[in-house]
Parts: C-alpha cells; sequence; structure tokens
C-alpha cells in the first residue's frame, strides 16, 4: 500500500502545533491516538480539539477525556453544495498552506519521521515569512 497520511493539530490561526504522518493504510483514530501520546508529558497541550468525522466514535471519546482533551467532532452540513463550516475550514486551509510547498505536493521520503520533519520545515517557513512581512 502507498501513501501517507497527515493527522495534523493546529491552533485557531492555522498554525501547526503537532503532526504525526502514518502510512494510508493507518485508520484516523490511530493517528488521533498518536496524537494524544505526543501531548502526554507536555506543559501545555490543547484542552479542546475540534475534529471531522473519520475521528467519531465513544472509544475517542473516552481516550480524548482519558487525556484530559474535550473532543467535538464536527460534522458535514446536509446542504448542497459548499458552505463555510466553523472550525472545520481551518485545518484545510493549513493542508492548502502546505500544497504550495513543491517538496510536500508529493511524497519523496521513505521514513515517516522525515515526511513529518518537512512539515515542521514549510510551517516554519511560513511563519517567518508573515513575520518579515
Amino acid at each position: 500500500m502507498k501513501g501517507r497520511k497527515r493527522h495534523i493539530v493546529v491552533d485557531h490561526l492555522g498554525l501547526l502545533i503537532a503532526v504525526v504522518v502514518s502510512s494510508a493504510a493507518c485508520n484516523d483514530r490511530d493517528g488521533l491516538k498518536a496524537l494524544f501520546y505526543y501531548f502526554q508529558g507536555k506543559v501545555l497541550w490543547p484542552k479542546k480539539m475540534f475534529a471531522d468525522t473519520g475521528y467519531s466514535g465513544e472509544e475517542m471519546k473516552l481516550e480524548a477525556a482519558l487525556h484530559g482533551i474535550d473532543l467535538t467532532i464536527i460534522k458535514r452540513s446536509k446542504l448542497k453544495g459548499f458552505h463555510l463550516q466553523a472550525k472545520r475550514w481551518i485545518v484545510e486551509r493549513t493542508f492548502a498552506w502546505f500544497g504550495k510547498c513543491r517538496r510536500l505536493s508529493k511524497d519523496y521520503e521513505t521514513l515517516t519521521n522525515t515526511s513529518q520533519a518537512f512539515l515542521y520545515l514549510a510551517m516554519i517557513r511560513l511563519m517567518v515569512r508573515r513575520i518579515a512581512q
């Protein structure tokens, strides 16, 4: 199986806080568990997280509560066409920013850790450019 999944945590501005890169065969819920364990033992961690329906389920709610995180699932609108949904577009915008980086447009890396490092580098580049403006 080829491909990668990028599970990211961003703040309200869309700036990257944490990322876990896994194979495409990995379940979304397993990626979220890995993010929870990333925050374990950290001084600062999110108290509230918003996620799409791929991360839904009672098991995820319990796992989030175990780590002291209030997990809220944002469901898709039943209306046809494009409708802006609060919180959901923030992560999508961050993925669009990553799409502007040529290195991230295609996965050239063999290791997931390398792919994860390039995501952090892309966000650092973006933040430095914003500060310089």
